[in-house]
Protein backbone atom coordinates (compact mmCIF):
# COMPACT_ATOMS: atom_id res chain seq x y z
CA UNK A 1 0.00 0.00 0.00
CA UNK A 2 1.12 3.46 -0.79
CA UNK A 3 1.69 6.35 1.66
CA UNK A 4 2.46 10.25 1.32
CA UNK A 5 5.73 9.48 2.47
CA UNK A 6 6.52 6.53 0.20
CA UNK A 7 5.10 8.28 -2.60
CA UNK A 8 7.30 11.59 -1.91
CA UNK A 9 10.44 9.48 -1.78
CA UNK A 10 9.61 7.75 -5.21
CA UNK A 11 9.17 11.16 -6.55
CA UNK A 12 12.21 12.22 -5.21
CA UNK A 13 13.96 9.20 -6.78
CA UNK A 14 12.62 9.94 -10.25
CA UNK A 15 14.11 13.67 -9.50
CA UNK A 16 17.18 12.59 -8.33
CA UNK A 17 17.55 10.16 -11.29
CA UNK A 18 16.95 13.22 -13.83
CA UNK A 19 19.29 15.44 -12.04
CA UNK A 20 21.93 12.87 -12.15
CA UNK A 21 21.54 11.99 -15.93
CA UNK A 22 21.19 15.81 -16.91
CA UNK A 23 24.68 16.19 -15.17
CA UNK A 24 26.15 13.28 -17.01
CA UNK A 25 24.88 14.90 -20.22
CA UNK A 26 26.49 18.61 -19.43
CA UNK A 27 29.32 17.51 -18.05
CA UNK A 28 30.19 15.38 -21.44
CA UNK A 29 29.43 18.32 -23.44
CA UNK A 30 32.52 19.70 -25.45
CA UNK A 31 33.28 21.23 -28.77
CA UNK A 32 34.16 18.47 -31.13
CA UNK A 33 36.36 19.67 -34.36
CA UNK A 34 36.22 17.15 -37.26
CA UNK A 35 39.04 17.75 -39.96
CA UNK A 36 37.73 16.54 -43.63
CA UNK A 37 40.92 15.09 -45.15
CA UNK A 38 41.59 16.24 -49.01
CA UNK A 39 40.23 13.97 -51.30
CA UNK A 40 41.48 13.72 -54.95
CA UNK A 41 38.28 14.96 -57.03
CA UNK A 42 36.94 12.02 -59.21
CA UNK A 43 35.23 12.52 -62.89
CA UNK A 44 31.28 11.98 -62.18
CA UNK A 45 29.38 10.56 -64.92
CA UNK A 46 25.63 11.10 -65.48
CA UNK A 47 24.82 9.20 -68.95
CA UNK A 48 21.60 7.50 -70.27
CA UNK A 49 20.35 6.18 -73.45
CA UNK A 50 16.15 5.97 -73.68
CA UNK A 51 14.38 3.62 -76.64
CA UNK A 52 14.71 4.78 -79.91
CA UNK A 53 16.71 8.22 -78.26
CA UNK A 54 20.74 8.60 -78.91
CA UNK A 55 22.61 8.17 -75.75
CA UNK A 56 23.92 11.18 -74.15
CA UNK A 57 26.41 11.50 -71.35
CA UNK A 58 27.76 14.59 -69.28
CA UNK A 59 30.83 14.82 -67.82
CA UNK A 60 31.89 16.85 -64.45
CA UNK A 61 34.57 16.61 -61.84
CA UNK A 62 33.54 15.93 -58.18
CA UNK A 63 33.18 19.21 -55.47
CA UNK A 64 34.75 19.79 -52.33
CA UNK A 65 33.18 19.09 -49.42
CA UNK A 66 32.32 22.48 -48.38
CA UNK A 67 32.98 23.51 -52.11
CA UNK A 68 30.48 26.23 -53.16
CA UNK A 69 27.89 24.36 -55.80
CA UNK A 70 26.69 27.44 -58.27
CA UNK A 71 26.56 27.70 -61.98
CA UNK A 72 30.10 28.98 -62.47
CA UNK A 73 31.08 26.37 -60.21
CA UNK A 74 29.35 23.38 -62.04
CA UNK A 75 30.32 24.70 -65.48
CA UNK A 76 33.94 25.27 -64.55
CA UNK A 77 34.31 21.37 -63.44
CA UNK A 78 32.94 20.09 -66.77
CA UNK A 79 34.83 17.82 -68.16
CA UNK A 80 35.88 18.78 -71.45
CA UNK A 81 37.85 17.31 -74.56
CA UNK A 82 37.08 13.69 -73.47
CA UNK A 83 36.71 10.35 -75.83
CA UNK A 84 33.22 9.00 -74.69
CA UNK A 85 32.93 5.84 -76.79
CA UNK A 86 29.59 3.52 -76.89
CA UNK A 87 29.37 -0.09 -78.28
CA UNK A 88 26.04 -1.75 -79.02
CA UNK A 89 27.62 -5.03 -80.00
CA UNK A 90 27.52 -4.03 -83.31
CA UNK A 91 28.46 -0.30 -83.73
CA UNK A 92 30.82 1.63 -81.91
CA UNK A 93 30.41 5.47 -81.88
CA UNK A 94 32.20 7.63 -80.28
CA UNK A 95 30.41 10.86 -78.97
CA UNK A 96 29.93 14.49 -79.96
CA UNK A 97 30.97 17.25 -77.24
CA UNK A 98 28.49 20.07 -77.41
CA UNK A 99 31.09 23.16 -77.71
CA UNK A 100 31.32 24.68 -74.12
CA UNK A 101 29.97 22.10 -72.36
CA UNK A 102 30.65 18.92 -70.55
CA UNK A 103 27.99 17.19 -72.87
CA UNK A 104 28.39 13.98 -75.34
CA UNK A 105 25.89 12.95 -77.57
CA UNK A 106 26.13 10.10 -80.46
CA UNK A 107 25.09 10.69 -83.61
CA UNK A 108 24.60 7.08 -84.84
CA UNK A 109 22.92 5.24 -82.02
CA UNK A 110 19.67 5.17 -80.56
CA UNK A 111 18.24 2.97 -77.40
CA UNK A 112 16.94 -0.65 -78.66
CA UNK A 113 14.99 -2.81 -75.99
CA UNK A 114 17.37 -6.22 -75.42
CA UNK A 115 20.56 -4.93 -76.13
CA UNK A 116 23.31 -3.85 -73.79
CA UNK A 117 25.56 -1.19 -74.03
CA UNK A 118 29.26 -0.38 -73.59
CA UNK A 119 30.46 2.97 -72.39
CA UNK A 120 34.21 3.75 -72.39
CA UNK A 121 35.47 7.31 -71.55
CA UNK A 122 38.94 7.81 -72.04
CA UNK A 123 39.74 11.45 -69.94
CA UNK A 124 42.56 13.49 -68.25
CA UNK A 125 44.54 10.65 -68.80
CA UNK A 126 41.79 8.41 -66.98
CA UNK A 127 39.67 5.48 -68.18
CA UNK A 128 36.22 4.70 -66.97
CA UNK A 129 34.04 1.81 -68.17
CA UNK A 130 30.26 0.96 -67.70
CA UNK A 131 27.89 -1.21 -69.10
CA UNK A 132 23.88 -1.54 -69.39
CA UNK A 133 20.95 -3.31 -70.48
CA UNK A 134 17.70 -1.46 -71.93
CA UNK A 135 15.17 -4.34 -70.82
CA UNK A 136 11.99 -4.77 -72.56
CA UNK A 137 9.35 -2.97 -71.93
CA UNK A 138 6.92 -3.47 -69.44
CA UNK A 139 3.52 -1.42 -69.77
CA UNK A 140 0.99 0.02 -67.95
CA UNK A 141 -2.44 -1.90 -68.27
CA UNK A 142 -4.23 1.12 -67.47
CA UNK A 143 -3.44 4.62 -65.70
CA UNK A 144 -6.36 7.07 -64.09
CA UNK A 145 -6.36 10.07 -61.15
CA UNK A 146 -8.74 10.06 -58.05
CA UNK A 147 -9.51 12.91 -55.70
CA UNK A 148 -7.50 11.77 -52.50
CA UNK A 149 -9.70 11.55 -49.08
CA UNK A 150 -11.75 14.49 -48.82
CA UNK A 151 -9.81 16.75 -51.11
CA UNK A 152 -12.41 18.21 -54.02
CA UNK A 153 -9.83 19.00 -56.66
CA UNK A 154 -6.45 16.90 -55.86
CA UNK A 155 -5.25 13.84 -56.03
CA UNK A 156 -2.69 10.90 -56.70
CA UNK A 157 -2.13 9.76 -60.12
CA UNK A 158 -2.57 5.77 -59.79
CA UNK A 159 -1.67 2.79 -62.51
CA UNK A 160 -2.30 -1.13 -62.70
CA UNK A 161 0.84 -3.20 -63.53
CA UNK A 162 0.81 -6.66 -64.16
CA UNK A 163 4.69 -7.70 -63.26
CA UNK A 164 6.20 -10.59 -65.51
CA UNK A 165 6.52 -13.46 -63.73
CA UNK A 166 10.61 -13.35 -63.66
CA UNK A 167 11.94 -12.25 -60.83
CA UNK A 168 14.61 -9.20 -61.17
CA UNK A 169 12.26 -7.01 -62.63
CA UNK A 170 12.54 -3.07 -62.48
CA UNK A 171 10.76 0.10 -62.71
CA UNK A 172 11.34 4.25 -62.23
CA UNK A 173 7.73 6.04 -62.99
CA UNK A 174 7.82 10.12 -64.23
CA UNK A 175 5.06 11.89 -65.10
CA UNK A 176 4.54 15.90 -67.16
CA UNK A 177 1.70 17.86 -66.96
CA UNK A 178 1.52 18.79 -70.05
CA UNK A 179 -1.50 21.85 -70.00
CA UNK A 180 -1.01 25.39 -69.03
CA UNK A 181 -1.86 27.37 -65.81
CA UNK A 182 -4.70 29.35 -66.64
CA UNK A 183 -4.27 32.46 -63.69
CA UNK A 184 -0.99 33.47 -61.42
CA UNK A 185 2.23 34.64 -62.20
CA UNK A 186 2.70 31.85 -64.01
CA UNK A 187 -0.31 32.21 -66.26
CA UNK A 188 0.54 30.57 -70.02
CA UNK A 189 2.80 28.57 -69.38
CA UNK A 190 3.04 24.76 -69.51
CA UNK A 191 2.85 23.35 -65.68
CA UNK A 192 5.86 20.96 -66.17
CA UNK A 193 8.54 21.32 -69.09
CA UNK A 194 10.04 17.86 -68.70
CA UNK A 195 8.71 14.58 -67.12
CA UNK A 196 9.86 14.59 -63.36
CA UNK A 197 9.97 11.35 -60.76
CA UNK A 198 8.59 11.91 -57.76
CA UNK A 199 10.65 10.79 -54.67
CA UNK A 200 10.16 6.96 -54.24
CA UNK A 201 9.87 6.47 -57.83
CA UNK A 202 11.32 3.16 -58.06
CA UNK A 203 10.54 0.12 -57.01
CA UNK A 204 11.89 -3.78 -57.83
CA UNK A 205 9.46 -6.86 -58.10
CA UNK A 206 11.33 -8.61 -55.23
CA UNK A 207 7.86 -8.99 -53.33
CA UNK A 208 5.29 -8.41 -55.96
CA UNK A 209 6.66 -11.32 -58.81
CA UNK A 210 4.45 -11.85 -61.41
CA UNK A 211 1.63 -10.67 -59.60
CA UNK A 212 -0.90 -8.16 -60.65
CA UNK A 213 -1.88 -4.74 -58.53
CA UNK A 214 -2.70 -1.22 -58.15
CA UNK A 215 -0.84 1.63 -57.04
CA UNK A 216 -0.43 5.54 -56.84
CA UNK A 217 2.05 8.43 -57.29
CA UNK A 218 2.45 11.51 -56.23
CA UNK A 219 3.52 14.32 -58.02
CA UNK A 220 6.95 15.02 -58.97
CA UNK A 221 8.96 18.44 -58.56
CA UNK A 222 12.03 20.23 -59.84
CA UNK A 223 14.10 20.83 -56.52
CA UNK A 224 13.62 24.15 -55.37
CA UNK A 225 11.40 25.35 -57.19
CA UNK A 226 9.27 28.49 -56.60
CA UNK A 227 6.30 27.87 -58.35
CA UNK A 228 3.33 28.43 -56.27
CA UNK A 229 1.95 24.98 -56.88
CA UNK A 230 4.29 23.48 -55.44
CA UNK A 231 4.32 25.55 -52.16
CA UNK A 232 1.04 25.37 -51.37
CA UNK A 233 -2.05 22.56 -51.08
CA UNK A 234 -1.54 21.29 -53.97
CA UNK A 235 2.14 20.39 -53.56
CA UNK A 236 2.68 16.59 -54.68
CA UNK A 237 -0.58 16.73 -55.74
CA UNK A 238 -2.25 16.19 -59.69
CA UNK A 239 -5.10 18.77 -59.74
CA UNK A 240 -8.75 18.36 -61.76
CA UNK A 241 -8.07 19.89 -64.82
CA UNK A 242 -4.59 18.51 -65.45
CA UNK A 243 -3.76 16.85 -68.81
CA UNK A 244 -0.43 14.05 -67.24
CA UNK A 245 1.60 11.99 -69.57
CA UNK A 246 2.98 9.01 -67.79
CA UNK A 247 6.66 7.79 -69.11
CA UNK A 248 6.77 4.69 -67.09
CA UNK A 249 10.29 3.01 -67.76
CA UNK A 250 11.88 -0.44 -67.12
CA UNK A 251 15.35 -0.22 -65.79
CA UNK A 252 18.51 -2.62 -64.89
CA UNK A 253 19.55 -3.68 -61.34
CA UNK A 254 22.48 -1.24 -61.59
CA UNK A 255 20.33 1.41 -62.91
CA UNK A 256 17.32 0.54 -59.88
CA UNK A 257 20.23 0.41 -57.52
CA UNK A 258 21.65 4.19 -57.65
CA UNK A 259 18.28 5.73 -57.98
CA UNK A 260 16.89 4.02 -54.88
CA UNK A 261 19.95 4.90 -53.11
CA UNK A 262 19.89 8.33 -54.44
CA UNK A 263 16.27 8.79 -52.91
CA UNK A 264 17.33 7.17 -49.73
CA UNK A 265 20.01 10.09 -48.91
CA UNK A 266 17.47 12.85 -50.22
CA UNK A 267 14.88 10.95 -47.95
CA UNK A 268 17.59 11.06 -44.42
CA UNK A 269 18.64 15.13 -45.54
CA UNK A 270 18.05 16.83 -42.59
CA UNK A 271 17.19 13.46 -40.59
CA UNK A 272 19.33 13.57 -37.16
CA UNK A 273 18.32 9.76 -36.90
CA UNK A 274 18.67 8.53 -40.52
CA UNK A 275 22.32 7.22 -41.40
CA UNK A 276 24.60 8.22 -44.32
CA UNK A 277 23.58 6.32 -47.44
CA UNK A 278 26.46 6.40 -50.13
CA UNK A 279 25.15 6.39 -53.47
CA UNK A 280 25.81 3.04 -55.38
CA UNK A 281 27.25 4.14 -58.64
CA UNK A 282 28.30 1.79 -61.61
CA UNK A 283 31.10 3.78 -62.97
CA UNK A 284 34.54 1.68 -62.61
CA UNK A 285 37.22 4.08 -62.19
CA UNK A 286 34.44 7.16 -61.54
CA UNK A 287 31.17 8.43 -60.10
CA UNK A 288 27.53 8.45 -61.23
CA UNK A 289 25.58 6.35 -63.32
CA UNK A 290 25.36 4.68 -67.04
CA UNK A 291 21.72 3.77 -67.20
CA UNK A 292 19.07 2.62 -69.90
CA UNK A 293 15.28 3.50 -69.54
CA UNK A 294 12.72 1.14 -71.65
CA UNK A 295 9.86 3.62 -72.02
CA UNK A 296 6.04 2.93 -72.15
CA UNK A 297 3.73 6.34 -72.46
CA UNK A 298 0.19 6.66 -71.18
CA UNK A 299 -2.10 9.63 -70.89
CA UNK A 300 -4.40 10.56 -67.64
CA UNK A 301 -6.91 13.65 -68.14
CA UNK A 302 -8.15 14.04 -64.68
CA UNK A 303 -11.34 14.63 -64.20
Amino acid sequence: MSTPYTTLLKNCSVGVILIAISAIFNACEKTVSVTIPDVEDKIVVEGYIETGKPPYVILSRSLDFFGTINLNSIVQNTVQGALVVVNDGTISDTLQQIPGFGIYISQQLTGTPGKSYDLTIIADGEILTATTLLPQPVPLDSVWWKVDGERDSLGFAWAHLTDPDTIGNCYRWFAQRINRYTYGPDAGQQKDSIFIAPLGSVFEDKFINGKSFDFNAARGKVRNSNKEDDLKEENFLFKRGDTIVVKFTAIDRSHFEFWRSEETQVSNNGNPFGSVTPITGNINGGLGIWGAYSTTFDTIYAQ
